[in-house]
């Protein structure tokens, strides 16, 4: 009987971290970050087989992890039919030339595989053009040392993406392609920057959902605008922004902005790349910070979100503090504050609250003026005693004159009229 040998519908890896005492947190390994990068290799269509944690006080400047260390890397992958090797820090070209070839497999780092789910969830126009310049960008100083990634082709973890001829036989081709890239994502940059004048000028403001990868943001804007986006208990399951209006209260409309989950040691080439996306948070007028209270490492990854939120908001921008899925906790395992709300997104739970929370959160950029309006806008009075707090109104010759506190959207609708700020 002949047998038929075919690749296994599964990739099979082993995952390995080194834990350095010279590293930085976002540089070494820990075993909840191989826990992570378990989570984000079965994200990708991949099984674990086993997992190595070394411990050393440097990086081995040759195999990353030492020759003896990873001669037993090796004999697990062997005996556990593995068919790569994963590596949960990054690795330079020449770590995974000289890796391969002591262990005699594909060798990928995080970010290739972060690049990997990346590819497979991109389903916007934008979301590709950015998944193909963040793998450019990774891929094109490490040519030299990816002969064994490169020359696998087709539909496995770590090849999909810029094929091996392209790769290997012009490096000015890639330049020029990234230089492409950039050309079109600014494009896209411009369409954004003309639609977010259209909402400054009709005073829509902007509400950004931002948090850790799988912590329920997609859910919460599901729940709040029933926008029917997929909502999966996986990681990366949302990349294209999606918006919808949110109707907040009588006298407050927002747009509602998923964005795309951070996660620890998120390659700076997708910070990069994804900026065209995550802009958003740099013109937002509030950020709700959706945090997974029943996470284990739920205030490491409150650290990496509060982080990234400094590098990518604009100063001064408020935040609320989410606490989903706080039925699955203990009330008392959730902080109080101001700026805090705890509720269930799946459920339902706390969405009354936290619309009342963005409402205040916004009051807080009510804009106290003087106003001039021509006698022909004079229906406009009864709209500042219902949406504003009116301070004096005056009848001159000149026109109707106001002094009024206005929320953001009166604002916007006045601004051409108003004669003096506070």
């Amino acid at each position: 009987m002949e047998e038929v040998f075919s690749r296994p519908a599964v990739e099979r890896a082993v995952l390995v971290g080194l834990n350095a005492a010279c590293f930085t947190q976002a540089q070494t390994a820990t075993e909840e970050t191989l826990e992570e990068l378990d989570a984000l290799l079965e994200t990708a269509g991949g099984f674990c087989t086993g997992k190595i944690l070394q411990n050393r006080p440097t990086p081995d400047p040759h195999s990353f992890i030492g020759e003896g260390k990873a001669q037993e890397v090796r004999m697990l992958a062997e005996a556990t039919g593995a068919t790569m090797v994963i590596f949960d820090n990054e690795l330079s070209p020449s770590n995974i030339r000289a890796l391969e070839e002591i262990l005699g497999m594909t060798v990928l780092d995080r970010s290739a595989l972060i690049l990997d789910i990346f590819a497979q969830r991109a389903k916007t126009k934008e979301g590709r053009l950015q998944v193909e310049l963040a793998q450019y960008k990774y891929l094109l100083p490490r040519l030299s040392g990816m002969g064994a990634s490169l020359s696998r082709q087709g539909g496995g973890i770590g090849t999909r993406g810029p094929g091996e001829t392209k790769l290997e036989s012009d490096r000015r081709h890639i330049r020029e392609r990234i230089a492409r890239l950039q050309s079109e994502l600014e494009q896209v940059r411009q369409v954004r920057g003309v639609q977010r004048e259209r909402r400054m000028k009709n005073s829509v403001p902007v509400v950004a959902i931002v948090g850790y990868t799988n912590a329920g943001k997609s859910t919460l804007l599901n729940q709040l605008t029933g926008a029917g986006i997929p909502a999966n208990n996986r990681l990366f399951d949302t990349l294209d922004t999606t918006s919808r209006q949110l109707k907040v209260s009588d006298n407050l409309d927002v747009i509602l902005s998923d964005t795309v989950g951070f996660i620890a040691k998120l390659p700076h080439h997708l910070v990069d790349a994804f900026r065209a996306t995550l802009e958003e948070l740099e013109y937002a007028d509030l950020l709700l910070h959706v945090i997974d209270a029943s996470d284990p490492d739920r205030d490491a990854h409150i650290q990496v979100v509060d982080g990234l939120i400094a590098k990518l908001a604009k100063p001064g921008t408020k935040v609320l503090r989410l606490y989903n899925k706080a039925d699955l906790v203990d009330p008392t395992d959730i902080p109080i504050g101001e700026d805090v709300v705890a509720v269930s997104a799946k459920q339902g739970r706390g969405m009354e609250e936290l619309l009342r929370s963005i409402e205040t959160a916004l009051g807080h950029s009510r804009h106290r003026v003087s106003v001039r309006l021509p006698y022909s806008m004079g229906g406009m009075v009864q709209t500042l005693h219902d949406s504003a707090k009116v301070l004096s109104l005056e009848y001159t010759g000149e026109g109707i004159e106001a002094e009024a506190i206005l929320d953001p959207i009166l604002y916007g609708k006045l601004r051409q009229y108003i004669t003096k700020e506070w």
